[in-house]
């Protein structure tokens, strides 16, 4: 199986190299081990599968910065939805599978209960509309297919709130954290085992939508409190606050806990409490 990762360079390509050596990593930008390829150009996709055999790629590429999508929703669209089709096509035309990764901002903020992958989506953002836009160019275009909605990554690499608070609670006496939006982190190493394990037994399956993100229920608060205990930095005094302290173009989901039911019977996983993954990455983070 020769796979292709899309987004080499961001948290879930990063993380994607540590457990699938022999896959070809891609991206926009010119890094070691990685590959350049504009995934907006359905010609260069085309010849990439062509030359190197591809007949599995896993989509991490993405317009992930929900508040700049807003003033930016062209070139949101053209990551997230246009580009998609091209690999969708370009899988399609060779019979192969394409894995895409997208989000719980698919559904809006009407959900009070674990939300299923077959419950009404309703994105309330640009990039939410993006992302549900690619996830509808897949099943137009008609390949093979497999769609894993996931939220709140984070991970060793890139920008994330693990690594964000790891800094703010160093350097600051006191900060503000929202308590009124409660999901579940995801660590990005555990998403890459799962897409691990989904290749080993649906490699030659696929047209299915699942859920992936670690166990439990948390705020962005008691996530704050619990990576600044972690860390040892009991110093800085984190305080509760509301939503609308801190104005964004975005209106975000009080509620985004994804049901995980489905991926779990299909794939035999168990999925590790949000937690026990967020000591892993802090230690590796504070090992450097």
């Amino acid at each position: 199986m020769n796979v292709l990762v899309t987004g080499g360079c961001g948290q879930l390509g990063m993380s994607l190299r540590r457990v699938m050596a022999d896959a070809i990593f891609t991206d926009v930008v010119d890094a070691p081990d990685t590959v350049l390829l504009d995934i907006t150009d359905l010609a260069a996709v085309r010849s990439m599968v062509a030359s190197e055999g591809v007949d599995v790629i896993v989509n991490c590429a993405g317009y992930t910065n929900v508040d700049a999508a807003e003033s930016h929703a062209d070139a949101a669209e053209l990551l997230n939805a246009k580009a998609v089709e091209n690999l969708a096509v370009a899988m399609k035309e060779v019979g192969g599978l394409l894995v895409h990764i997208s989000t719980d901002y698919v559904f809006g903020s009407k959900y009070n209960t674990p939300i299923p992958e077959d419950a009404v989506t309703a994105p309330e953002s640009v990039y939410g509309q993006s992302k549900w836009h690619g996830e509808e160019a897949i099943r137009r275009v008609g390949c093979r297919s497999v769609i894993i909605r996931t939220a709140w990554l984070y991970s060793e690499f890139g920008k994330n709130f693990v690594k964000t608070m790891l800094r703010l609670t160093a350097e600051k006496p006191s900060l503000k954290v929202v308590f009124d939006q409660v999901g579940t982190p995801t660590y990005a190493g555990d998403l890459a085992q799962a897409i691990v394990r989904l290749l080993e037994i649906a490699g030659q399956a696929g047209n299915d939508t699942y859920h992936f993100t670690n166990e439990g229920v948390t705020s962005w608060y008691d996530f704050a409190k619990t990576i600044a205990e972690y860390a040892g930095h009991t110093a800085c005094d984190i305080q509760p606050c509301h939503s609308d302290e801190f104005p964004s173009p975005v209106h975000r989901p009080a509620y985004s806990v994804l049901d995980k039911t489905k991926i779990k019977e299909t794939f035999g996983l168990r999925i590790p409490y949000w937690t026990d993954s967020l000591k892993k990455c802090l230690k590796n983070l504070i090992a450097g």
